[in-house]
């Protein structure tokens, strides 16, 4: 049986797993602090139908070799930390990180997952939390009667209560951010868990030790391209058709073959 056949398909079914992240990536358009990703391959193993450096002869030695690949496998699928455009929403609940750093969102489980998206609401006890229901991590807690709620670049939430002059601290949102982000698992919902890859979250304030600050009143959009991702597209159409030319053409050639004659 002929290597190409196998090889066109291992490229056929790479290229359906980047229009799978391609089209991910394209529905998430309009999602809030939504990261592109992209996938990374890599050539399989060779047969070495000849090693390079072999002794023929002496002192005579073979210069190339003869080493036949066997396609193409995906590697990683990369998710992209670029940061996304900013739009103005004057929501006072609205929130972006300009720089480094992720929200902390406490998860039902008691565990702690991670956010680039700052549109949170505030539940019936006053708490600030996801579109979802989860709080922020550490818990901010919005009085009933607060009229104005201002949050710095530093995280420090205030809020104006009737009969006061000043306003008063609830408390600061702290950021976390890894040493290799990449590593992250995404688990829906605008959310990501650390891992080993990731390495353990770094808590802080914003604004200090490499940390973003915080806007208000702004949202980060996805950073998903819609030229870039049409491109890639384009080029995964074609790819995945020279392969299925590739797996034709050597059906062609293997039907020659049963068709000689004496």
């Amino acid at each position: 049986m002929m290597r190409a056949l196998w090889s066109a398909a291992t490229g056929m079914l790479a290229k359906q797993l980047n229009m799978d992240v391609i089209a991910n990536n394209l529905a998430n358009l309009n999602t809030v602090g939504f990261k592109k990703s992209r996938v990374d391959f890599q050539d399989i193993m060779y047969q070495n139908l000849r090693t390079p450096g072999t002794t023929v002869a002496q002192g005579a030695m073979v210069p190339t070799g003869i080493q036949v690949g066997l396609g193409t496998r995906p590697a990683a699928i990369q998710r992209v930390f670029q940061q996304g455009d900013f739009i103005q929403t004057e929501n006072p609940l609205d929130l972006v990180i300009e720089g480094d750093g992720f929200f902390q969102v406490l998860m039902p489980d008691g565990s702690t997952a991670y956010t680039r998206d700052g549109a949170f609401k505030i539940d019936s006890e006053g708490r600030l939390v996801t579109s979802d229901g989860f709080p922020v991590e550490p818990e901010i807690t919005i009085p009933p009667e607060a009229t104005n709620i201002t949050i710095g670049t530093d995280g420090t939430v205030s809020v104006m209560l009737s009969g006061q002059d000043q306003p008063e601290e609830l408390g600061k949102i702290e950021l976390a951010r890894f040493i290799n982000p990449a590593g992250l698992s995404s688990i829906g919902r605008n959310l990501f868990r650390n891992t080993a890859a990731s390495g353990d979250p770094m808590v802080g304030t914003p604004g200090l030790e490499g940390f973003g600050t915080i806007a208000q009143g702004f949202l980060e959009m996805s950073n998903v391209k819609v030229v870039e991702e049409m491109v890639n597209m384009i080029i995964a159409q074609r790819a995945y058709e020279v392969n299925s030319k590739a797996i034709q053409t050597s059906d062609d050639m293997l039907a020659i073959a049963n068709n000689l004659k004496r």
